[in-house]
């Protein structure tokens, strides 16, 4: 019998853009989360269950742009994908939301905070059940 899966039907992480094309505005946006994933790559050596994006867009839906946080974290996921590594974070294929956000506050007045904040609310909620994808 035919087993119908709408997610075999969405676009891959190949197929989508890898970043927003947006310049930093300080020497912390790229610092911080730099030294966040230096730090997790010392304590975590061993473990191969975990994955901290920078400056990496996170697809929800694939309808709409994707999130893209100065930095995040996903425990739960392979480390490394493949040779090639991540060109993005795709929930439907990763079944696993983030379950940390880092936005280095711009130099810009609220343009990180006021369009990421609820974005990453939104997909945290989402991301109870998988199947939502």
């Amino acid at each position: 019998m035919f087993k119908y899966d709408p997610r075999l039907c969405l676009p891959s992480s190949e197929e989508l853009p890898d970043s927003d094309d947006m310049p930093v505005d300080n020497e912390l946006q790229d610092l911080m989360p730099g030294a966040l994933k230096a730090v997790l790559a010392r304590i975590w050596a061993e473990r191969q269950d975990w994955f901290f994006g920078v400056d990496m867009g996170i697809y929800y839906d694939p309808d709409l742009p994707a999130i893209v946080p100065d930095g995040f974290l996903s425990v739960g996921v392979p480390r490394f994908i493949d040779e090639d590594l991540r060109l993005s974070y795709v929930l439907w294929e990763e079944q696993q939301v983030p379950i940390f956000a880092l936005e280095v506050v711009s130099q810009k007045y609220r343009r990180e905070y006021s369009t990421n904040e609820q974005a990453l609310a939104d997909l945290r909620q989402r991301g109870i059940d998988p199947d939502t994808f």
